[in-house]
């Protein structure tokens, strides 16, 4: 994949990481650069696993963490939704890490939203974001993770002004444009055998306008009961 470009020199620390991505042109902001800097994604990968190399790592329940590339396009793409003051729902939360990057964002002042529908992820993800930079907004309430089926949203805080979905959809959900905010964005994965990432963009008259950003190869957003059973998943972001 051409996005895997430094997969076998990366480094084992978080901040050579960020400046690798920098370095490779992925980061450009240097808002982008601080957050993922002041987020060790460390503490978001599970033990004995090599959470600064670029490649997704699997998290358990047939669920991954996608690679810093990933993270670093996304945050990219949201930048300018992401400023303080405004709400952002992470939909397939995982880990956390991409949820706490979010936070430091949108600042206490604005809200964060991440959706999991394995329990076991989402009380772990809470541990991991107690650990890290974005602990005060799990603290303040200003950042959430909850139980929830993805594909529906979280509808109690929308609209919102991002929204990052980190599993492959066959097609957008309508609750998600739904509950993007206009002048907001989404950035969410779809297809099946072939997926490209999407940018979804809903202009203030609440038409919508939907570009192509890249091809990728996520893991399916899908129920859970089809996630736990899936022996098949093969994830690559």
């Amino acid at each position: 994949m051409e996005h895997l470009l430094w997969s076998s020199g990366a480094s084992d620390k978080n901040k050579a990481m960020v400046q690798q991505l920098q370095r490779y042109g992925i980061i450009k902001s240097t808002k982008v650069a601080e957050v993922m800097d002041s987020i060790d994604r460390g503490l978001f990968v599970p033990s004995g696993a090599s959470p600064y190399y670029d490649s997704p790592m699997p998290i358990g329940y047939n669920a991954t963490i996608s690679a810093p590339h990933m993270h670093a396009s996304c945050l990219e793409l949201l930048e300018k939704l992401l400023q303080p003051g405004m709400r952002a729902l992470d939909v397939g939360s995982g880990t956390g890490y991409l949820t706490a990057c979010f936070a430091l964002m949108v600042g206490p002042e604005g809200r964060v939203v991440g959706v999991e529908h394995i329990p076991e992820l989402v009380a772990s993800s809470i541990e991991n974001i107690k650990k890290s930079a974005a602990a005060p907004q799990l603290s303040d309430g200003s950042l959430n993770i909850h139980i929830a089926d993805g594909r529906e949203g979280w509808p109690e805080l929308a609209p919102y002004d991002a929204i990052h979905v980190g599993a492959a959809a066959p097609q957008i959900p309508q609750a998600l444009i739904e509950q993007l905010k206009p002048g907001g964005r989404m950035v969410i994965p779809v297809g099946t055998l072939s997926q490209e990432l999407k940018v979804v963009d809903k202009k203030q008259d609440g038409s919508v306008s939907i570009r192509d950003e890249t091809s990728v190869r996520y893991v399916p957003l899908t129920s859970k009961d089809a996630q736990l059973q899936d022996p098949n998943r093969d994830p690559l972001h």
